[in-house]
């Protein structure tokens, strides 16, 4: 039996009796509903879960497993330390090849859903929309009855980001192909202020990107982007065929800075970078960064709160409370020491 107060109140993961009498065996799980105002029976589902040692994939899995679910945690290299993390937190590994569908399939063949995300750098945009849409065929294949893709904000309004165009064409895809899919679309990560792309800035004191210090930018932390996940595997059917934009704050870069220096107790102050230096570095980056100055993104979060306060959405200053700020705290230490 696992027990917990969780963030959704799983209250028991186990054998036991519904409100008839009769015996749930160990498919299911008890968990408190607000709009029926008490504990109701959700099934257990077998999840694949593919990006699952990475940041968004394995926050995934973890919540997954946490809310009682089974993990298939599926990898290209199962004796990794983040999969070999997975597994004693009870997620089964499989190893898939996106260049082998069988594999793949293989992999999804009896689970209840896919969660599908990819990423553009590691192999490049052309692969990620093909490894993306290799998911999606095997889905379609052994007839999974919920395939969840992660896409990113606003990737449906024409923005001309080459990696967020490149999602939109799997989106698009999955659509056309017939398999039961909820796209979820994620704002800006909270999580890449601590990236290795910002943290060598904040070492230094400062908050650097490449937008004036009062433009708005929506975020998201990557935690809530698997408490929404998962809340969605739990009510499929209210999400089936739906596109979700999802965020959690909207900020300045001034104030994302002054929520860090609070969190982390160093003085971070905000410096606006040259965008042609990020075009010189990446042309890709620069098209989202001049997107992000003239449109942004634009998800509901009033509406999110209040539709989904399950997910427990955080504002960027709770994030930013809930982290290690180590890495630039010493490192200030270290410089006034000398």
């Amino acid at each position: 039996m696992i027990t917990g107060d969780y963030n959704r109140k799983v209250t028991s993961v186990s054998g036991g009796h519904d409100a008839n009498g009769f015996s749930l065996g160990r498919n299911h799980k008890h968990e408190y509903d607000r709009n029926q105002g008490g504990l109701v029976t959700k099934p257990i589902l077998t999840i694949l879960v593919t990006g699952a040692t990475g940041q968004q994939g394995g926050a995934v899995a973890h919540e997954l497993l946490h809310q009682g679910h089974h993990v298939r945690a599926l990898t290209r290299n199962s004796g990794s330390p983040a999969a070999h993390h997975l597994k004693k937190q009870g997620a089964m590994t499989f190893i898939g090849d996106f260049d082998d569908p069988k594999s793949i399939e293989q992999a999804a063949d009896g689970a209840d859903a896919i969660y599908a995300m990819g990423t553009p750098f590691e192999a490049g945009i052309s692969a990620e929309t093909a490894q993306a849409s290799a998911i999606a065929d095997a889905a379609k294949t052994v007839g999974c009855p919920h395939l969840i893709y992660s896409s990113v904000g606003s990737a449906n309004q024409n923005t001309g980001i080459p990696h967020f165009d490149s999602k939109y064409a799997v989106e698009r895809y999955i659509q056309q192909l017939g398999v039961p899919y909820t796209i979820i679309a994620p704002s800006f990560f909270m999580d890449n202020v601590l990236s290795p792309f910002t943290l060598p800035g904040l070492q230094e004191g400062k908050l650097m990107q490449a937008l004036p210090a009062d433009r708005r930018l929506q975020s998201v932390a990557v935690r809530d982007i698997a408490a929404f996940s998962s809340y969605v595997l739990d009510n499929s059917t209210e999400f089936l065929g739906r596109r979700i934009d999802i965020a959690g704050d909207e900020l300045t870069g001034q104030q994302y800075a002054d929520a860090i220096s609070l969190a982390s107790g160093r003085t971070i102050t905000y410096l606006e970078t040259s965008l042609d230096d990020m075009r010189a570095m990446s042309e890709d980056m620069a098209s989202m960064y001049e997107w992000f100055d003239t449109t942004g993104y634009h998800a509901n979060i009033t509406t999110l709160r209040q539709d989904y306060p399950e997910v427990g959405w955080h504002s960027f200053a709770e994030w930013a409370s809930e982290q290690d700020w180590s890495a630039i705290t010493q490192i200030a230490k270290a410089v006034h020491s000398h």
